[in-house]
Parts: C-alpha cells; structure tokens; sequence
C-alpha cells in the first residue's frame, strides 16, 4: 500500500457520500480521478485489504428510533426446519441461536427488530409469535444508541493496520 492507499481507506472509513458520483468525490479529495479510486479500490479488496462496501443507514434519520432484540424460548419439537422457516421471516434484521443458561436463562433464538415505535415493533413482534406457534419470548428495547465502529482502522502513523 502507498500513502494515497491509505488516504483512500481513510475516505472510505467516512461513508461514501450520497451523491450521484461518490468515488468522483472521493477522488477530488485525494488528488486522483474516479477511475483510479474504483482501480485501487478494487486491487485492495482483491488484497483482501478492504473485505466488502455496504451501506449502513442511520436510522434515527429515516424515523426508525425502536429497536429491540427479542429472545425467544421456541416449543419443544423445534428442530432445524423450523428454525430456517422462522429465520426466513420478514421483519429482523438478525436471527441467530444460542446455549441457554440452564435454570437462569431459558431463551435459545434471538432476533433483532427496527421499527418506528415500540408500539409497532411489539406488534410484530406479536403478529410473528402468533405466525410460528411461540408464545415464550421477552422484547427488550434499546435504551441508548452507541456508534458502530468498523472492525479495521487506519493507524494515524501513515498506515499500519490495527
């Protein structure tokens, strides 16, 4: 990697500005055109440097401000067909199991919702319950948004990886 590699990750860490030519701006930023930013940015996710690009709403700004994650204790019987049928359904965002905690913790599906109330979101929650025959399930609301950080940063000393 040379330092425009690294200005460009660094770019690229901001957010893609939403804009009808991001990359143009980007390169504007950095003092090369569209076609090289698309060029090295495609030569450092070949690297295997930059792993995937992919938007990420703020939710807060389109109105969705209810989010909770719902954990679910499915009827005995469940078995892997009907946790793909349950996972299939519209209205998470994420589906994923784990180990109860025996005697303290009995829920074993989690699901993560948005929504613009919590109102709405209990509502879904219900009308999915009802959809799969699980009537053991808690819904617990976020209380504070915390920024997501990506996993990989530039380091400020002209480009180590963390």
């Amino acid at each position: 990697m040379d330092p425009i590699d690294v200005r460009l990750l660094k770019e690229l860490e901001k957010g893609i500005p939403a804009v009808s030519e991001p990359f143009g701006v980007i390169g504007k930023r950095l003092g090369i055109s569209e076609a090289e930013v698309l060029r090295r940015a495609q030569r450092l996710r070949g690297e295997g440097v930059i792993r995937k690009i992919r938007a990420r709403i703020n939710q807060r700004s389109v109105g969705i401000t209810a989010n909770a994650l719902v954990a679910w204790r499915p009827p005995a019987g469940w078995d892997e067909g009907a946790l793909s049928r349950f996972a299939s359904l519209p209205g998470f965002s994420h589906c994923y199991l784990r180990r109860p905690v025996p005697e303290r913790w009995e829920y074993t599906l989690y699901t993560v919702h948005h929504g613009r109330s919590r109102e709405e979101v209990r509502s879904a929650v219900e009308e999915i319950a009802r959809a799969v025959g699980c009537r053991e399930y808690i819904v617990l609301f976020s209380t504070e948004e915390y920024k997501r950080v990506p996993n990989v940063r530039i380091g400020e000393n002209g480009g180590d990886l963390e």
